[in-house]
């Protein structure tokens, strides 16, 4: 199996081609862009961003880490690879970006999924620059692009990746129609109605009821699929439920006294529920 870094850039001020000088991305307007230590460049143009630190913080990032290193939410990345591999040769090349990737995990256990004569060329882009130093620092190998970026404004030229991955973010579809070839596939999750009810009712005095509704393509797609992918987890220790907690929106959404309620806590056990969704073109749009 080979990954590798997807290299196919452009510029996110004039959508130019990228070419790599050394440790400086370039474009034909001379807009440059330099490429950290730890590997990753920043590709979020300062009059495009809405804060001057947008996405999670270091401290959320660091939580994700500890929490998918262990392990809990591998159900999902075995779901998510198998979908994204399935159905291709066992000599297949193809692109895949994680749209949101956070730290990286979910890329990193799609290349551990392929094949051995398979090569994945990988591009990992999350607004968060905390997010992105987190995932090109474990990636020792560098085989994966990392890039500081919006799903608002990919830096990827249309009709390059094979695969894109949204999980858990911020779907920006008429940008995923735009960098999809016309066979590619979006592999979208998304929190179900049941997703950490536990923790929820705990922190919260009282749960909003779920809208019932019926998942449905977004303009210029077609669903292949949506299925449920739920698991039973149990989290022992006061460490492991604080990481999940930071991880989430819920930290921020909580009172006091909802946040205190869960720092108490040493044991848990918790539903994880989500819904995996298959998107690809629609033959219609693409004409």
């Amino acid at each position: 199996m080979t990954s590798i870094p997807f290299t196919t850039l452009i510029c996110p001020l004039d959508g130019y081609p990228l070419t790599r000088e050394g440790m400086t991305w370039r474009c034909p307007s001379n807009h440059s862009f330099d490429i950290a230590r730890e590997g990753y460049t920043y590709l979020l143009p300062v009059q495009k961003k809405r804060s001057l630190d947008p996405g999670d913080s270091k401290d959320m990032v660091a939580a994700r880490r500890r929490f998918l290193n262990a392990g809990h939410y591998q159900f999902i990345a075995e779901a998510v690879s198998q979908a994204a591999l399935a159905g291709l040769d066992e000599d297949a090349q193809i692109s895949c970006l994680d749209a949101g990737c956070g730290e990286g995990y979910y890329l990193r256990q799609l290349a551990k999924a392929l094949q051995p004569a398979q090569t994945l060329a990988m591009l990992g882009l999350d607004i968060s620059k905390w997010a992105i130093q987190s995932a090109a620092k474990q990636d020792k190998a560098a085989s994966c692009g990392w890039v500081v970026g919006s799903n608002a404004n990919l830096p990827v030229p249309a009709k390059t990746l094979d695969r894109i991955l949204c999980l858990f973010g911020f779907p920006v579809y008429t940008e995923f129609a735009r960098v999809l070839k016309t066979d590619g596939q979006v592999l979208q999750v998304d929190a179900g109605p049941n997703h950490l009810r536990e923790l929820r009712e705990i922190i919260y005095p009282v749960l909003k009821p779920e809208r019932p509704t019926e998942p449905s393509a977004p303009q210029g797609f077609t669903q292949l699929y949506s299925k449920t992918l739920s698991h039973q987890l149990a989290l022992e220790g006061a460490e492991q439920i604080a990481d999940l907690l930071a991880m989430t929106p819920h930290l921020y959404r909580a009172n006091a006294e909802g946040r205190a309620k869960a720092a108490a806590l040493t044991a848990l056990s918790i539903t994880l529920e989500v819904r995996l969704t298959c998107l690809t073109i629609d033959p219609v749009y693409v004409c």
